[in-house]
């Protein structure tokens, strides 16, 4: 129950102990079926007391009354009712320990609780998710969350603690078990531990990428890269607002393409010259003003026996450079070029920028 003090500010003494019960309940997110539970009040008398809060506290909806519960100290982030699971289901919980949540950025923002898909809410709530599992072994101010997410719009309530609270609820794995986000204060961040990022996974498989390159097993390198490309589902953080969001899919578009590229070196210094040149007639496609992609397309082209074809691509992404940017070809192109046309002996270094 909420402390005297809060029950006491100004904001709320126009209400009855019922209704600020009522108020607090909302606030932490419960729905009116568990508002009614918890409160042992009969079915119905939820809505009523509701439009009561609304009328006396001049709130226009529900979501303007989770707000005023936080706003008013009725609510504080990560302390609030929980309705008790029943225990057939909280025993079957406890035999599955191993279940987490689980997390993707690397596509539409997407998250899994014990398995099921979990309907994260609002696109600037996602974009919260979104920033905490990207910003993981740290905590991010709620400055940083403002900064990042509304950018130059800051909200005009206080909603982060509003989605953080939400988060916590819907990604809560069990009724009564500890929250997957904690709060300090330096700000939020996701417990260690508690939730599995694919950003995370990525990385994993990309440095055993790199042991296996370096004791010599290349193909076990390719495969270990093939892995890491393979939890890329679209575009980084499809759809989500905000500057943060923005530049973070940069940053991993940025890195799958380079990914891509060292897989595909590998494969060309494995010998596997066909099949590095489908894959990068590919991306050319996808990236045509990307000259470190039109350099190793040219070199996989001439390994492959082809060095018209490579000559195409240098004469097609130069005069793209000339036209979309005003810019002559690089210095990495112009070396690729000239390697082959000294007679297609393209190694490794070829590639180096």
């Amino acid at each position: 129950m909420p402390t005297t003090a809060a029950l006491d500010r100004p904001t709320v003494t126009k209400l009855t102990h019922h209704e600020r019960a009522v108020l607090r309940a909302v606030g932490c997110g419960l729905t009116d079926s568990e508002i009614a539970r918890s409160l042992a009040l009969p079915d119905g008398a939820v809505d009523d007391h509701l439009d009561r809060i609304l009328a006396k506290l001049k709130l226009r909806d529900r979501a303007a009354a989770i707000v005023h519960a936080f706003d008013c100290g009725l609510v504080v982030p990560g302390r609030g009712p929980r309705v008790a699971a029943p225990p057939v289901q909280r025993a079957a919980v406890r035999r599955a320990p191993e279940q987490r949540v689980r997390i993707s950025v690397l596509g539409p923002l997407r998250a899994w609780r014990d398995g099921q898909p979990v309907d994260l809410g609002h696109l600037r709530q996602q974009a919260v998710l979104a920033a905490l599992a990207l910003c993981r072994g740290r905590a991010v101010s709620k400055d940083e969350l403002l900064d990042g997410i509304w950018g130059m719009e800051p909200p005009l309530t206080k909603v982060v603690p509003v989605y953080i609270y939400r988060i916590r609820k819907v990604l809560q794995v069990e009724s009564g078990t500890e929250s997957v986000i904690e709060h300090d204060r330096c700000g939020y961040r996701l417990v260690p531990g508690a939730v599995e990022v694919d950003v995370a996974r990525m990385e994993e498989r990309v440095t055993a990428a790199g042991a296996a390159e370096r004791s010599g097993e290349l193909d076990e390198a390719v495969r270990c890269l093939t892995r890491a490309l393979e939890l890329f589902c679209g575009e980084p953080l499809a759809g989500l607002p905000g500057p943060f969001a923005e530049l973070e899919r940069l940053r991993l578009a940025e890195r799958r393409t380079g990914l891509a590229l060292r897989k595909l070196d590998l494969q060309l210094r494995l010998g596997r010259h066909a099949e590095a040149v489908d894959e990068l007639w590919a991306l050319a496609a996808a990236q045509p003003l990307d000259e470190p992609v039109a350099a190793m397309l040219m070199r996989a082209l001439c390994l492959s026996g082809r060095q018209a074809d490579a000559l195409t691509v240098f004469d097609r992404t130069r005069r793209r450079l000339a036209d979309d940017l005003g810019v002559p070809p690089s210095q990495l192109l112009r070396r690729t070029h000239r390697t082959i046309m000294r007679g297609c002996d393209a190694g490794p270094a070829a590639t180096a920028p």
